[in-house]
């Protein structure tokens, strides 16, 4: 999941196509920013999904963020290399397993999860199942786009979608229209309720873990409600348990529940009311949950088993040359932080310090700030691994605690892996936004996150919308704040 960006403070309304908002006449033609700002806040009110005597929780541009006509070509391609990336990432694993590919895969991807967890995800019936959604962070920058991490279970969905029908009311033309992500989730939901045995209806079930996005998701599913779709958004306590199926309780009645969407992580299912019983009734058969419970579908070290080289072969076979050119380029370079010693003649594949290979994670510690343009992270499973917690930016810190940083990921790794990876730096855009204490436009010149949604259908992934966070140059880690502009993503026409 995403740090939280303003979820905390939406609530449970509809922004459905017979009651948008008419825009007033003086703003189709050229609006003044400060009004066109104006515009923007109010309509998010009507929409439902803010609170009337509430703030937003981020700041307003008159613009979205603009995006030429081959970087859309690009975001409108990349779903696809995603998808065939995420079931290449399942083969290599399960072949691992089975011990067709290197054992030492899976080991990786496995360590510190639960036996159980990795049992039932293991099993026949799930093998081929892949995350629905998916969303990867994206940084421009001077070189071009790089990928620092994917997200199957990511946040943002509803403030995205709210924030496309608000600025395409006001006439901007929006990448992947109005109605891209709630049209690419109702297809998600309809494809995954195709290959359910039941005729029940949709539960997102949100966790405490992920409370700032409840408000967010049930938003979503009342928009959804309005598309004609079951669609409800509960607590896992909500959800009714028998041996014939699982129900939740509806304004019109009990109701069979055929599909969970799951927005709880899996390294919090022993938090989690029920979620035994919603594992029992996955297995057997009387429920489908999206995404699946495959904890190595959600490691971030997977981008260290694309740069290996033992496995290069595997990966331009199973993904095709077109796809693993494309990846080996925007997925930067990324070590497992595993502090087993190698022997004499060993190295760490591709990690350099100047001039000179790596062969202990150690040889680090004394690394200068312009040696030190790496990032460290939690790979997975882990309260840490999400929201941009535990990121630590190496030339961003004094040396003696980046040498503490690279030994607290080494300590870590028998119950919670750690990663290096290549930091690449965002170039900067100018935006203006409305300041609400001055009331007058301010200029800014910061960093982008920019964060497209892929909705899987069949061997596609087609785009939905693109939500860009633009933060101030000065914060070295891109994500939702107060501070942040966010906008949906515009093209010249």
């Amino acid at each position: 999941m995403a740090h939280p960006t303003a979820e905390g403070s939406m609530v449970h309304g509809t922004i459905s196509s017979d009651q948008q908002v008419t825009t007033p006449p003086s703003l189709r033609a050229k609006p003044k920013p400060e009004s066109k700002c104006a515009s923007v806040s109010d309509l998010l009110s009507k929409s439902g999904f803010i609170e009337n005597d509430q703030p937003l929780q981020w700041r307003v541009s008159p613009t979205p963020f603009l995006l030429s006509a081959k970087e859309v070509a690009f975001f409108d391609s990349l779903g696809t290399h995603l998808l065939r990336f995420y079931r290449s990432l399942n083969r290599l694993y399960l072949e691992s397993v089975k011990g067709t590919q290197p054992a030492w895969v899976h080991e990786y991807l496995d360590q510190g999860k639960p036996p159980a967890l990795l049992e039932f995800g293991r099993m026949k019936r799930f093998r081929d199942v892949l995350p629905d959604v998916i969303r990867p962070d994206v940084i421009p920058t001077e070189g071009g786009m790089a990928i620092t991490e994917l997200d199957s279970v990511p946040g943002g969905i509803g403030t995205t979608t709210v924030l496309s029908r608000v600025y395409g009311e006001l006439g901007d033309s929006i990448v992947g229209g109005t109605q891209g992500i709630p049209e690419g989730f109702i297809s998600m939901l309809r494809g995954r309720l195709g290959k359910s045995s039941g005729s029940g209806c949709v539960a997102i079930v949100v966790s405490d873990e992920a409370e700032d996005y409840r408000k967010e998701m049930a938003w979503l599913a009342s928009l959804l409600q309005d598309e004609g779709m079951d669609v409800f958004c509960v607590h896992p306590r909500d959800v009714r348990f028998t041996e014939e199926a699982l129900s939740i309780v509806t304004p019109s009645g009990e109701k069979p529940v055929s599909l969970i969407y799951r927005f709880y992580e899996l390294f919090d299912l022993k938090n989690i009311p029920k979620s035994e019983l919603f594992m029992y009734s996955a297995k057997k058969g009387r429920v489908e949950i999206t995404p699946p419970y495959k904890p190595w579908m959600e490691e971030k070290l997977a981008f260290a088993l694309l740069h290996h080289p033992i496995l290069e072969s595997f990966w331009a076979k199973s993904l095709g040359s077109d796809t693993f050119d494309v990846l080996h380029q925007l997925m930067p370079s990324t070590w497992i932080l595993d502090p087993r010693p190698l022997p004499p003649s060993g190295i760490i594949p591709g990690l350099r310090m100047d001039d000179s290979a790596v062969s202990d994670w150690r040889q680090l510690d004394q690394a200068t700030q312009k040696q030190r343009q790496f990032v460290i992270k939690p790979s997975g499973f882990s309260e840490l691994a999400w929201g941009s917690r535990g990121v630590v930016i190496g030339h961003d810190i004094p040396q003696t605690e980046w040498a503490s940083a690279l030994e607290q990921g080494l300590r870590a790794f028998k119950t919670s892996p750690y990663i290096l990876q290549e930091f690449h730096k965002g170039r900067q855009f100018n935006m203006t936004y409305y300041q609400e204490e001055s009331q007058t436009m301010v200029s800014m010149s910061g960093r982008a996150r920019l964060s497209p949604y892929y909705f899987v259908a069949g061997d596609k992934a087609p785009l939905g919308g693109i939500l860009a966070t633009v933060c101030p140059k000065d914060k070295k880690i891109i994500h939702g704040m107060r501070d942040a502009i966010l906008v949906p993503c515009t093209t010249s026409v």
